[in-house]
């Protein structure tokens, strides 16, 4: 798979190794916005685009591990409810039911997410959405680098 095909396409099949990278480089990428943007050196409009731009790949790269685990992308969208369920207001509620619906059902959300995606194999063989996952080729040496 190419480094290309890994930030921009929905297709294929990722394995557990190239979707931990992604994860630290996404990370690194935004603690780097957010401390450029905290210090002043960038402006916080600069810095909120990079992020909405960086939610392309990190899209691409969970709907593949998830073809991965033979899931569709769909499933994605459990990510985007629990992030939603932390960001809501939830003070019109009950103290123990804004814990539950704040806290508890988004962490356990992301919890299970993160043993799926990051924790449990693939499947094996060939599934529904293609072979299985080839690393990702981050060098590409030129072949006069191996005469």
């Amino acid at each position: 798979m190419t480094l290309q095909h890994w930030c921009f396409s929905f297709r294929g099949r990722l394995g557990r190794r190239d979707f931990w990278i992604w994860q630290l480089c996404w990370l690194l990428m935004l603690l780097l916005l957010f401390t450029l943007a905290g210090n002043g050196l960038l402006d916080t409009q600069t810095a909120a685009f990079c992020v909405v731009a960086l939610l392309w790949p990190a899209s691409a790269v969970l709907v593949k591990r998830l073809h991965d685990r033979n899931k569709g992308g769909q499933w994605a969208l459990l990510m985007v409810v629990a992030w939603m369920l932390m960001a809501g207001n939830w003070s019109m509620l009950p103290n123990e039911a804004q814990w539950l619906v704040g806290r508890f059902i988004p962490t356990l959300i992301m919890v299970g997410m993160g043993i799926e995606l990051g924790g449990l194999a693939g499947t094996a063989s060939d599934n529904r959405f293609g072979k299985p996952a080839q690393p990702v080729v981050f060098l590409r040496r030129r072949m006069a680098d191996y005469q």
